[in-house]
């Protein structure tokens, strides 16, 4: 199956990635150098490389949830480049806790320039995205920059529920649909509501557009973790049943630990067992989750949100192109493709 990029994403990047360019650029220089090598801006002594990093998904929410507000994307452009900060330093602070040591195919920046040089870079971007949505004088500034700071307290809350489930051997699921909300669904929220904020949208539109994109940012999440086991290599970056090599408690996992089966029994076990799990228990691992019904929920679940999230969209009596592209988004980023 071939996933098109909706055309909203392009339009994104081209008002968001220069405006993002030039709010790195206020950085002190130090920081500036790891924050354009995260973003793929340059290479890592500092020389500029073609191209840029991510898919502007956030930004092209943000951009949108202005236009659902009646405003012109361009007013838009200021939020949308303060979410993708906050997005960006949750992923630099993520490799560190992960241990990880590529992203989009190069040596992640911790690996490049230093754990304590990747934590201030993150930590610079963060404190740079509300200053964005301070100083620029829209009607709800101050607003969206308090609805931003709510989706970074709620994103710390879920990593740090996340880090303490990897101890855990008895992880709920309502626990983990929690955790999720917070670690994912929080910003995806943000970014769908938070240029309609900025620009002053009356305080219903903003909620149903945030409702919907909470909706959405689950069934993101739901979507990652399916991929993170049967996802293809070509798709995520990431070996088959990487997820299940590294004993994450992602969404179906804990779905079939937690179904009561036998077949729930032996994947704790074995999942639970000392040593590097082989392939052949890779393998098991990913059966026993689907005889248990882990990845038969996940997939339900994720339908459910998104059907949820068109409804909070019927709702909102948005213009019929606004729905149009909001709908597309939502469809695109939770694709499956095995």
């Amino acid at each position: 199956m071939t996933v098109v990029m909706p055309a909203g994403v392009a339009v994104a990047r081209d008002l968001v990635g220069p405006a993002t360019q030039a709010a790195i650029g206020r950085l002190s220089p130090g920081v500036r150098r790891v924050a354009t090598y995260h973003y793929g801006l340059s290479d890592a002594e500092g020389n500029p490389v073609s191209g840029g990093s991510g898919k502007a998904l956030r930004p092209a929410l943000a951009l949108l949830s202005a236009r659902a507000a009646g405003a012109a994307p361009e007013r838009g452009v200021t939020p949308a480049v303060a979410v993708e900060l906050v997005h960006n330093f949750s992923l630099l602070h993520d490799d560190i806790m992960d241990g990880d040591t590529e992203r989009r195919h190069r040596p992640t920046a911790w690996t490049v320039f230093g754990v304590g040089a990747a934590i201030l870079a993150g930590d610079a971007m963060l404190a740079l995205a509300n200053d964005l949505l301070l100083e620029e004088m829209a009607p709800g500034g101050p607003w969206g920059a308090r609805c931003l700071s709510t989706a970074v307290q709620r994103l710390i809350a879920g990593q740090g529920e996340d880090i303490a489930f990897e101890k855990r051997d008895d992880v709920n699921l309502d626990e983990c649909v929690q955790m999720a909300g917070d670690k994912t669904a929080a910003l995806m929220a943000c970014a769908c509501t938070i240029g309609a904020v900025h620009v002053g949208a009356r305080p219903e539109l903003a909620m149903g557009l945030a409702e919907f994109g909470g909706h959405v940012g689950l069934a993101f999440q739901l979507t990652d973790d399916l991929l993170g086991i049967w996802g293809a290599t070509e798709v995520t970056g990431k070996p088959v049943r990487a997820d299940l090599r590294a004993r994450k408690k992602s969404l179906p996992v804990v779905a079939a630990l937690t179904s009561g089966t036998p077949e729930a029994a032996e994947l704790k076990s074995l999942l639970n067992s000392p040593g590097e799990l082989t392939e052949d228990d890779l393998v098991r691992a990913a059966d026993l989750v689907v005889a248990a019904g882990g990845k038969q929920w996940a997939e339900t679940e994720a339908d459910s949100r998104l059907a949820a999230a068109a409804r909070c969209l019927d709702d909102a009596g948005l213009p019929a192109d606004v729905h149009a592209e909001f709908i597309a988004i939502a469809e695109f980023i939770t694709a499956r493709q095995w």
